[in-house]
């Protein structure tokens, strides 16, 4: 255990070093900060024409362009595309040490397959969460900022969901948590892909190519496939789009959640089996 606490901070530090560690950070910025900057020049006639045919039926009243409603956009567009940013990096983590022989240097020391893989997950986890932190701090810190606080209008394909201000902060904080589950279950996957080869664009190539097929599975409605998504980790990344229902469909979150932890065991489990069984020295 103790071997692992020192090796950790030492994997985030090689992380820190590589250039491709910061696109995930840099992307995130120049989008998040763009959105903010277009919402606050058009977004009030982005959102009369948005909700035209509702003030037929309804009278909508109060600051309904807020910081609630910016960040829940912004999660809209970039939780989807967050995993490649993870991917970029946890995918190399292995593969990329092993193209370059440095884990044999690792191997030297009395340290165990299982710390060395240990510590390389963790530290792709902490990178995970900082991503999604630095999402958090720019979407709802810098919404509330430039946009102030108000009641969040969520419009479904077959409602219309309005949360009150104080009811919202909690379901954005669990909304964070998932993405973090979410993206940890891709950055645990490519991190076993990258076990298996010594190339480190194969894992990353890998992990996008399976995301965008369960992706496209998912959204075809054949009976056979329909059996499949409920097995496909992709079916349940966008469940945090349910905590901001009302009532809360509390069973179908905890199953999501569920599944996504079970990835990320299976995953680090193939990744423990094979990596702790191979000759690296060789």
């Amino acid at each position: 255990m103790k071997a692992l606490f020192q090796m950790t901070p030492i994997e985030l530090f090689k992380i820190t070093t590589k250039p491709r560690s910061y696109i995930g950070f840099l992307a995130i910025t120049v989008i998040v900060l763009l959105i903010e900057f277009a919402f606050y020049i058009d977004g009030k006639t982005y959102l009369q024409f948005i909700m035209q045919t509702l003030e037929q039926s309804f009278t909508i009243q109060g600051n309904i362009l807020n910081g609630n409603l910016i960040c829940f956009i912004i999660l809209q567009m970039l939780i989807v595309q967050m995993p490649l940013m993870v991917a970029l990096v946890t995918g190399d983590l292995i593969s990329g040490e092993a193209a370059g022989g440095t884990i044999r240097l690792l191997l030297t020391k009395p340290v165990s397959h299982a710390n060395i893989l240990m510590a390389k997950y963790l530290a792709g986890s902490i990178y995970t969460f900082l991503l999604i932190l630095w999402l958090g701090v720019l979407a709802l810190g810098g919404g509330y900022l430039v946009f102030g606080h108000g009641d969040l209008m969520v419009l479904k394909s077959e409602e219309l969901v309005i949360l009150r201000d104080g009811d919202i902060l909690w379901r954005f904080l669990g909304a964070f948590v998932i993405a973090f589950l979410s993206l940890n279950v891709i950055a645990t996957f490519s991190l076993m892909l990258s076990c298996f080869t010594d190339n480190s664009i194969g894992p990353i190539i890998t992990s996008m190519s399976v995301i965008i097929l369960f992706t496209i599975i998912g959204t075809i409605d054949i009976p056979f496939f329909d059996q499949l998504k409920p097995f496909l980790f992709t079916t349940h990344m966008i469940i945090w789009r349910n905590l901001f229902d009302n009532p809360l469909p509390k069973s179908q979150i905890i199953t999501s959640i569920t599944v996504l932890v079970g990835h990320i065991i299976l995953f680090l489990s193939i990744a423990f089996y094979h990596f702790t069984r191979k000759d690296i020295q060789n």
